[in-house]
């Protein structure tokens, strides 16, 4: 038997804005059921690879092959079909402020399928249980704190049994002890669902704990694809030098963070 094809699979792929080539060769493999974490200074572009793994931007050169499907080939219905599969936690949790917490997170459900009010009742109902959000069905984003709507978000981007979830900076906005929450929870969730993570973070070495793989993105290229202990411990210039300056003495770090599992 071969082995299982990646969930998602950048080869080759580039991506200029104007005069600002931002990808200049991505090649990156996502398996089945794992969380990949890529990391790199701000203004790399590793919000471009997102948008490019979510048929949002097409890519200049290369292929985006997501769950089979190249993206830059597939009709905008087809592509709109790929997307159910996926799931988003936006950077600010994207909440409508002007929806109540359970209509946040029926939205998707109303949007993109044909259930039925009792079907989607208990759907949102579930999710939100699960986030340990239930008699807050009813408040809106206002209402309800920083890590409340995080979780949110989170309950949103699950409705669907999605299998893929995208985390755009998850943690944003919340201390360190929020933080760690949000972490725990996306632990738990992945466990539950069984879904494949995709996070882009600025969050080191917190991030690490979640991660199967670590991609550093920098010159428009992705340096390294390797378990947090290897990116630690990586003789690469680049990562070494990411390493030392984002985290200081890597064996410090182990013992200021709190488990997340």
């Amino acid at each position: 038997m071969g082995e299982e094809k990646p969930v998602i699979e950048l080869l080759g792929v580039e991506k200029s804005f104007g005069s600002q080539k931002v990808l200049r060769g991505i090649d990156l493999q996502v398996a089945a059921g794992t969380t990949t974490v890529i990391v790199g200074a701000s203004g790399q572009g590793k919000s471009v690879i997102l948008k490019h793994m979510l048929g949002l931007v097409r890519p200049d050169r290369g292929q985006v092959m997501v769950l089979g499907h190249d993206l830059a080939r597939v009709s905008g219905r087809e592509l709109k079909r790929i997307r159910t599969s996926f799931g988003v936690l936006f950077q600010n949790s994207a909440l409508f402020d002007s929806l109540t917490v359970f209509e946040n997170v029926a939205l998707p459900l109303r949007e993109r399928t044909r259930a039925t009010q009792a079907e989607v009742r208990d759907k949102v109902m579930e999710k939100l249980t699960f986030m340990d959000l239930q008699g807050a069905e009813k408040k809106y984003p206002a209402q309800i704190s920083g890590g409340m709507q995080k979780r949110v978000g989170l309950a949103r981007a699950l409705v669907m049994n999605p299998k893929v979830v995208f985390f755009d900076e998850p943690t944003t906005g919340l201390d360190v002890k929020k933080s760690n929450e949000i972490y725990r929870l996306f632990h738990k969730t992945q466990a539950q669902f069984h879904y494949t993570a995709v996070i882009v973070s600025h969050d080191v070495p917190k991030i690490f704990k979640l991660a199967d793989q670590v991609a550093l993105l920098a010159d428009g290229v992705i340096h390294g694809c390797m378990t947090p202990v290897e990116f630690q411990l990586s003789p690469k210039p680049l990562i070494k030098a990411f390493v030392e300056e984002t985290m200081g003495p890597i064996y410090s770090s182990e013992g200021e963070e709190a488990t997340i599992e």
